[in-house]
C-alpha cells in the first residue's frame, strides 16, 4: 500500500519512515515525489483541525491515502503559546532558532516551577474519500534557560523531557523517536494502518 507524508519537512519525513518501518507492505512516499502539489494554508486554530485539513486535500488531489500532521509546543504559561503558531512564532519565515530565541525571551521571567510544556501531535488518516481517523499524542516537559545539544529540530534543543533531565536536542534521535509525542500519535495509528492495507 502507499501511504503519502504530507510533509517537504526532512526531519519530520524521517521520523515517520523510523516509525513506520516495522509495518509489512507499507511503501512510504513524501510530497517531495510530487513537487507540482501546492499545500493548502493551515487556517485550523488547533493542530486536529491543521492535520486534517492538509491530510483530506492531499488525498483528494493526488489520489492516494494519506497522512499529514501538525504538531508544535504548548507552554500553558504563555497562555498555550506558540501553539499551532510553533513553526512561525517569531515571524511567517522565522527560522528555528530564531522561534527558539523568542520563546526564550518571552519566558526570561517564568521560573523554573512555571515553565512546564508539552509538544503536541496530530496526525490525521485520509484516503481520497475523506477522513478516515485522526489521533493524538502528548509529550511533557519542561523549557530549559538556554539551549542545550544540537540534535533534533525546532524547539529540541529546549525541551527537556521528564523522566530523562535532558533536552531532545541532547538525547538525540533513537531515545526521542521511542517516547516523542509523534510517536505516541503514530503508535495509536498503527492498528488502524494495519487494517486497511
Amino acid at each position: 500500500m502507499e501511504l503519502v507524508i504530507a510533509t517537504t519537512n526532512m526531519h519530520k519525513i524521517r521520523e515517520f519512515r523510523s516509525m513506520l518501518k516495522g509495518v509489512p507492505g507499507l511503501d512510504l512516499l513524501s510530497l517531495l515525489d510530487f513537487p507540482d502539489y501546492m499545500q493548502p494554508p493551515e487556517t485550523g486554530i488547533t493542530f486536529e483541525e491543521n492535520a486534517i485539513l492538509k491530510a483530506v486535500h492531499a488525498a483528494e488531489e493526488l489520489g492516494k491515502w494519506v497522512i499529514a500532521d501538525d504538531s508544535g509546543l504548548v507552554v500553558p504559561a504563555l497562555e498555550g503559546k506558540p501553539g499551532v503558531y510553533s513553526a512561525r512564532y517569531a515571524g511567517e519565515k522565522a527560522s528555528d532558532k530564531e522561534n527558539r530565541k523568542k520563546l526564550l525571551q518571552d519566558m526570561a521571567d517564568l521560573s523554573a516551577e512555571r515553565r512546564t510544556a508539552y509538544f503536541e501531535c496530530d496526525i490525521a488518516l485520509a484516503s481520497p474519500d475523506g477522513l478516515k481517523k485522526c489521533v493524538k499524542g502528548t509529550c511533557e516537559g519542561t523549557i530549559a534557560f538556554e539551549e542545550k545539544g544540537g540534535k533534533g529540530f525546532g524547539y529540541d534543543s529546549l525541551f527537556i523531557k521528564h523522566e530523562y533531565g535532558k533536552t531532545f536536542g541532547e538525547l538525540g534521535e533513537d531515545i526521542k523517536n521511542r517516547v516523542s509525542h509523534r510517536k505516541k500519535a503514530v503508535d495509536k495509528l498503527l492498528l488502524i494502518l494495519e487494517s486497511v492495507k
